[in-house]
């Protein structure tokens, strides 16, 4: 499962995994965009979470990003987290980014490093946390 922009509604809150989050400045979003939406990549911004943030001026929000690091999406160049982290720090929106990576230590100190992909095991980890986050907001 994956965002597709940034959703923020009245509670001011938006959460995401494995997120696409500058998708014109990535070859998947912008094959995507393309065919969805025209070649006046203008239109595209109203759905780049990256874009949406840097003009964003309403109440202050809180956000929470989770993003493997071994998903082959991030790996290629196509989800952008940190694009999107960029830009709202320059813009004074907090975000919460949190890049996983899982090592798993055995008895004998020897490691070895694993990988979500981008799939429902990623989420299944995390939902909680993010089922969390929104009632944090919701029930105030």
């Amino acid at each position: 499962m994956s965002t597709f922009g940034l959703s923020i509604n009245a509670n001011r809150l938006s959460d995401c995994y494995d997120d696409f989050s500058n998708p014109i400045k990535a070859p998947w979003g912008i094959k995507a965009f393309t065919g969805y939406l025209g070649g006046d990549q203008s239109k595209w911004q109203e759905y780049d979470a990256t874009k949406l943030v840097k003009k964003y001026t309403g109440p202050a929000l809180n956000m929470l990003v989770d993003q493997e690091k071994a998903d082959n999406f991030y790996v290629e160049g196509q989800l952008l987290p940190d694009n999107l982290s960029a830009e709202c720090a320059s813009n004074n929106v907090p975000i919460n980014l949190r890049i996983h990576e899982i090592t798993l230590e055995f008895f004998d100190k020897q490691s070895c490093t694993l990988g979500y992909d981008h799939s429902y095991y990623f989420i299944a980890t995390f939902i909680e946390e993010h089922i969390n986050h929104h009632a944090k907001f919701l029930f105030q």
